[in-house]
């Protein structure tokens, strides 16, 4: 099956040796995003709601660019550095996803790149 990249501007750049999503066959992998500004490349504030609603911004960008959206999700893995904020977390997690609702995982870590609070990756259909 053929691989093919996907990239855009409008998400943060990798900041490390990965693409931000791979298109094979009918799904998409998409990298796990931070709450990165796709624009300075900086880290928002510290707080876990705003922290989740870039995140959310990001996939939001990246799923665009390959001309889908949140209902086309099918898994999702949300890794956290606190439990504590898991319910900031899944009250904006949960306002991306109304009536369909993907599998998902919820993941404590001990740290996350860039100091980050949370990591959220999906995987799509096309």
């Amino acid at each position: 099956m053929k691989l093919e990249i996907l990239s855009t501007d409008t998400a943060p750049a990798a900041i490390g040796p990965y693409s931000q999503a791979i298109k094979c066959g009918n799904l998409l992998f998409c990298s796990g995003q931070i709450p990165l500004d796709p624009v300075t490349g900086e880290l928002v504030k510290s707080d876990i709601t705003l922290q989740s609603e870039q995140v959310m911004k990001n996939i939001s960008a990246v799923l665009t660019a390959a001309g889908i959206g949140f209902d086309d999700v099918i898994k999702t893995t949300i890794f956290l550095v606190d439990m504590a904020d898991f319910a900031a977390v899944n009250e904006v997690y949960g306002s991306r996803f109304k009536s369909h609702k993907p599998a998902r995982s919820t993941v404590a870590v001990s740290t996350l790149p860039r100091g980050a609070l949370l990591e959220i990756e999906v995987i799509a259909a096309l």
